[in-house]
């Protein structure tokens, strides 16, 4: 019999979580073939979502829960879900009812079609409409600087095989990005549609500084183009001023009461300098990644553990 584990990192989910897992063990109970377990992970929310947690694993001996040190972030939090499931498939999914437990079915069907990861994708997406801009610009960075097909819609739902958790688990340095991990696992990837539900309590977790923060994770960590990038457009100022200074000089000999004009050249000195800033910071995050990964900086901080008939461990 094929085990399925459920990974939900939770962060401020104390009147929404114990509705999720009560719609998966529902749904898991007219799925008779599977067995399963639902690891709960606490991105060290502020409220009382742990508490929740705790109470869920007293409840039932197949939901553990895990408290990190600090807000890591959803990646980080899956992650460590990741590393404690032991299913043969591993289902992940959001804290806030959102993304229908009830139609996991559908994923697993993907699965056994031969898919091996396969993610939900919604005709009508119910997030608000900053949220639904961080979707778009993420898709358009994981297509330029991941490969991501065109066609292929990326979504925190989705249901992989044991192997590609596997191979995602072996990368242990910091700023894990569960997108960049899977798609370097593997390209057989499908979708299926299910329905987008509206929040009924609180709003996303996602603000402007975690969306850019988990842009940089993508191309940083699993890609080297922007520094490609930043080489050809070095190549093309230094050939376009070396063109422009040929022009200068000929148009001074050819009308020598031509000025020079001093305020282009500022102008043309700033926009270059400030283009080679970036480029300069640009480089500069990826050194310090190199560094802090050096150092061994963790991808995350288990405070505690709870469930699967232990008492609470402290680390």
């Amino acid at each position: 019999m094929s085990k399925i584990s459920f990974v939900i990192p939770c962060y401020r989910s104390e009147k929404t979580l114990e509705g999720v897992v009560t719609e998966i063990r529902d749904t898991m109970q007219t799925m008779q073939e599977y067995e399963y377990d639902v690891i709960l992970v606490n991105d060290c929310s502020p409220d009382n979502t742990f508490e929740v947690i705790t109470g869920l694993c007293k409840q039932y001996d197949n939901i553990s829960g895990i408290d990190l040190a600090k807000n890591f972030g959803q990646h980080a939090a899956l992650m460590a879900g990741l590393r404690k499931s032991e299913g043969d498939i591993v289902v992940c999914l959001d804290d806030d009812g959102q993304t229908p437990a009830n139609e996991v079915g559908k994923l697993l069907k993907g699965l056994e079609n031969g898919s091996d990861v396969v993610y939900a994708s919604y005709d009508n997406k119910q997030h608000n409409a900053f949220r639904n801009f961080g979707t778009w610009m993420n898709d358009i960075m994981t297509r330029a600087m991941l490969g991501k097909p065109k066609d292929l819609h990326l979504t925190s739902y989705f249901a992989a095989k044991r192997f590609v958790v596997d191979s995602m688990l072996q990368y242990e340095n910091s700023y894990p990005y569960i997108i960049g991990l899977v798609l370097r696992a593997t390209r057989n990837i499908t979708n299926v549609p299910v329905k987008h539900r509206s929040r009924e309590v609180g709003t996303s977790g996602y603000t402007m500084k975690k969306l850019l923060g988990l842009w940089f994770n993508g191309f940083t960590a699993f890609s080297i183009l922007p520094l490609r990038i930043a080489t050809v457009a070095g190549a093309i100022f230094a050939g376009s001023g070396f063109v422009y200074g040929i022009y200068t000089v000929i148009k001074k000999f050819v009308n020598p009461a031509v000025p020079l004009g001093f305020s282009s050249m500022m102008a043309a000195i700033v926009f270059i300098g400030g283009m080679l800033m970036i480029m300069l910071g640009l480089i500069g995050e990826y050194i310090g990644r190199i560094y802090i990964s050096i150092n061994n900086s963790p991808q995350y901080v288990i405070r505690r553990e709870v469930g699967n008939g232990n008492d609470e461990r402290t680390k």
